[in-house]
């Protein structure tokens, strides 16, 4: 394969089916995210997505195709590709700086490095004083948070985000977008690119500078959409309403 050195994150005609099923749930789905991009993969529900994202992370491998980080095929999990969960995934017996630091489990650092690094992501994340305290004390939003921290302890280069707000309510989960986006754009942040599986096209217009439409499974890429222009993105504007236009009518196309 060709590598594009822009290509940070490539996917050569992947396909999935479960073992000893004749039923395929990914069919031939190609596309790439370049380096500084946010990539969103949105499509019917149980077409696939987030089988495709761990795929992508390297938990599960393709029936058949190939996936590229950097030009190097994926064949097992990668420290720098990150995942943040739906549902949080924090271990409920471990208080919020000790779920930070299982991402730094494979680093060399010191333990009073560790806990420095842990404290100042919670820190960031505007979860300073909660560091000793357990998940179930806070509220979901404040969950997302740790896990988002989790995430980024390793230094990843890709951040890969299993519809991270569905659970949320919506103030939360503006909150937390702003805070994506500042951490893409952030240049002391090693996540340089974002690839997101959701359901919701205004949270995909607002945020993406790519949208991979999926169909219905055997799920295939229907279109592949460029949102134009900087963020934060106007929702009252004649763009962002064609833009949610133009996904919604290919999502309905046979």
């Amino acid at each position: 394969m060709e590598v594009d050195p822009m290509n940070i994150i490539s996917l050569e005609k992947v396909s999935f089916r479960f073992e000893n099923s004749k039923l395929e749930i990914i069919d031939n789905v190609s596309f790439e995210a370049k380096k500084g991009e946010f990539v969103s993969i949105i499509g019917p529900s149980g077409c696939g997505k987030s089988t495709l994202l761990r795929i992508i992370a390297g938990l599960i491998t393709p029936s058949s195709g190939r996936v590229f980080f950097g030009g190097r095929e994926i064949i097992e999990p990668n420290r720098k590709l990150s995942f943040v969960f739906q549902d949080f995934a924090l271990l409920p017996w471990l208080t919020n700086i000790e779920n930070v630091k299982i991402g730094l489990s494979r680093s060399d650092a010191s333990d009073e490095a560790k806990d420095k690094k842990a404290s100042e992501l919670l820190e960031r994340f505007g979860l300073g004083g909660f560091e000793e305290y357990y998940p179930n004390a806070l509220s979901g939003g404040m969950k997302q948070r740790v896990g988002i921290a989790r995430a980024i302890a390793s230094d990843p280069e890709v951040l890969l985000m299993d519809e991270p707000f569905s659970s949320l309510d919506e103030l939360t989960a503006t909150s937390l977008r702003s805070d994506i986006i500042y951490m893409l754009e952030n240049k002391n942040i090693s996540v340089n690119s974002v690839v997101m599986v959701t359901h919701n096209v205004e949270e995909a217009v607002e945020l993406s500078d790519k949208v991979i439409v999926l169909s219905d499974k055997p799920s295939h890429v229907k279109s592949i959409l460029k949102i134009r222009g900087g963020r934060p993105r106007d929702k009252r504007s004649k763009q962002f309403a064609e833009y949610m236009d133009e996904i919604y009518a290919v999502l309905a196309k046979d």
